[in-house]
């Protein structure tokens, strides 16, 4: 079986270990627990691992957020991928920081890369896993907070939470989003 996992973020030096980049962070450390890198093809870095019979295709879209759609539609398509295999990594200030949440479907809830993702495959019928970034900032500076680094005790725990993120979409690709949803969304 194979699985399309796309972590959200932006590409650039200036963005790498942001809060938005979280997604990046995430499918780096299922890529980097399985022994796999990263070569850049079309639309999307992309990575494939092997796990318990299943076929991870890891990407981390080239595109930058607001047109992630496209590249999550490109590899879909290209490697026969259905929307039930597909699981999305993404930011979400909804989240008390650290907070990881899996859920079967949704919508974008002001979030670029999702809206993209669910204009593109016109349906909002996919798994996501959204990664708590809190939402500690002043009125009118959201985007300086989304696209900030993390601070100094957010850091001390960032390891600890993007392992259990990469173990639950491990779990995502082994067991199905109901087990894993039984498994994670309670911690």
């Amino acid at each position: 079986m194979k699985y399309l996992i796309a972590g959200l973020g932006n590409i650039g030096p200036d963005y790498i270990h942001t809060r938005h980049n979280i997604g990046f962070d995430v499918v780096d450390a299922v890529a980097g627990s399985l022994g796999a890198s990263f070569s850049n093809d079309k639309k999307a870095w992309i990575s494939e691992a092997k796990f318990k019979g299943r076929a991870l295709f890891l990407i981390k879209p080239s595109t930058y957020m607001n047109l992630s759609g496209e590249a999550v539609r490109y590899w879909m398509t290209s490697l026969k991928i259905s929307r039930e295999n597909l699981l999305i990594v993404s930011d979400d200030l909804a989240l008390p920081y650290g907070s990881l949440r899996l859920k079967p479907s949704g919508g974008a809830a002001g979030h670029n890369g999702l809206t993209s993702i669910i204009e593109c495959l016109q349906t909002d019928q996919f798994a996501r896993l959204r990664f708590g970034i809190g939402s500690d900032f002043a009125k009118g500076r959201q985007s300086d907070y989304v696209l900030g680094k993390w601070s100094s005790e957010e850091g001390l725990l960032l390891p600890e939470k993007i392992k259990s993120a990469a173990d639950i979409v491990k779990s995502f690709a082994t067991l199905g989003i109901q087990p894993t949803m039984n498994l994670f969304n309670n911690k």
